[in-house]
């Protein structure tokens, strides 16, 4: 029998899709378009949360 490993469990905000690349319309003297990465808020560019059993809570 296998033994269970638990999924990772993927952040709800981003769906997994941590970091993105957004065009800004100009484009490179060598023809690639600039772009700029934003990072999702919640997951900070994990693509995962934190279980809730690791978050620390108190004062």
């Amino acid at each position: 029998m296998m033994p269970q490993t638990p999924t990772p469990r993927v952040c709800s905000h981003c769906d997994g899709f941590p970091v993105v690349h957004i065009t800004t319309g100009s484009v490179t003297p060598d023809g690639q378009r600039r772009t700029l990465a934003a990072a999702c808020p919640i997951c900070k560019g994990s693509g995962r949360t934190v279980p809730a059993v690791l978050v620390r809570a108190g004062r």
